[in-house]
């Protein structure tokens, strides 16, 4: 048996699918497979799931399709926050009075094991000393702090900071891309709405293979969809430095040893005297003026997290809520545990988590 054929561990992300795939390829992974097609799927590898803890209300047979043969683009929920009806929760979200000030410090390109690559930007800011981190995809996305000129900089430093133009090459000397060459066509930024995801830390589900979560599988299919081919309006993965909800990575273990004792994620939090969810969308939607969004599509399945991160006066419009499907409802793999299926389950009827496009 070769190397590339060797079975990965199962806590592994499913290969991403290859850059070059055609349309059919990418609509076929979002389908969602029939039961009996993804039992005997699972039956072959071995694998078989968990009697489920959801109840039929909470795991639709078929989600709606989020892509189309003709565009290669997830396909989003139109949603308004300035209208009772608009799909963006009932809930009234705490708001920070004034967005805080943030800068990018430096940003860099990221080669990825997939062949694809992004620009990882590190943010100082005026909240709290954190490194939060905008994972930004495509080229038409820059930020306005980083291209700022600096006082007594020289072009080495603006390269070596990450504010330079087009690519980085052995003796490159200024951070000013060439000017094209007569003929040569220029590139426009797309007129698209980008598509964005404010992501919260989770050590246990992105590093430690946990399977409480989906935390490392929703990260991950972020990314495959900005490097979509035909996703030209590229697209940014905001990872906000706020560990368990909020909590932090110590009270978040003491969660999951509550949980253990019979409290869902909900519970564990409230009896450690702490909120549901604590964690604030303030700095979010500051990195995202920085970059110079002011309207997104915005990939989630928390209806409530639309009006929070547009920040106390709309500075950010959401014009679509762009569904994340898991990929077990797909028939595809990801994770199955007893513990993900109470985890999902404590999502939806306590925190508002609507985990199908059809729930807008």
């Amino acid at each position: 048996m070769s190397a590339g054929d060797e079975k990965l561990p199962p806590f592994y992300s499913p290969k991403a699918a290859a850059a070059g795939d055609d349309a059919r390829q990418h609509v076929d992974d979002f389908s969602i497979d029939a039961p009996a097609t993804r039992a005997d799927q699972l039956s072959q590898e071995g694998q078989l799931p968990p009697p489920s803890l959801l109840s039929p209300a909470f795991t639709p047979p078929a989600t709606p399709g989020t892509q189309t043969p003709s565009a290669l683009g997830p396909r989003g929920v139109p949603v308004d926050s300035s209208t009772p009806s608009g799909g963006c929760g009932s809930k009234k979200p705490k708001l920070v009075e004034s967005l805080p000030t943030v800068e990018c410090e430096v940003r860099a390109r990221i080669p990825t094991v997939n062949n694809g690559e992004f620009f990882l930007h590190v943010y100082k800011n005026s909240v709290d000393s954190k490194e939060h981190l905008a994972i930004v995809f495509g080229d038409a996305i820059r930020s306005k702090s980083l291209d700022a000129p600096r006082p007594d900089e020289t072009e080495w430093d603006r390269m070596m900071r990450g504010a330079y133009t087009g690519k980085l090459y052995p003796g490159r000397t200024t951070s000013s891309e060439d000017p094209p060459k007569e003929g040569q066509p220029t590139s426009k930024a797309s007129r698209d709405t980008p598509l964005v995801r404010i992501h919260s830390e989770c050590y246990t589900g992105e590093t430690a293979w946990s399977a409480r979560c989906d935390c490392g599988e929703q990260l991950d299919e972020a990314a495959r969809l900005m490097s979509l081919p035909g996703n030209s309006a590229g697209g940014v993965i905001v990872y906000l430095r706020q560990e368990g909800r909020g909590i932090g990575l110590g009270e978040k273990l003491k969660a999951y040893n509550l949980q253990d004792l019979g409290s869902d994620t909900v519970e564990a939090n409230l009896l450690l005297r702490h909120p549901a969810d604590a964690r604030s969308y303030g700095l979010a939607t500051a990195i995202l003026q920085d970059l110079g969004l002011d309207e997104i599509r915005l990939l989630t399945n928390n209806p409530e997290k639309i009006r929070a991160v547009e920040g106390p006066n709309r500075e950010v419009v959401v014009k679509e809520r762009v569904p994340m499907v898991p990929l077990s409802w797909k028939g595809r793999g990801g994770i199955r545990s007893q513990e993900i299926e109470g985890y999902m389950k404590a999502k939806i009827e306590k925190m508002g988590h609507m985990l199908s496009q059809g729930g807008i």
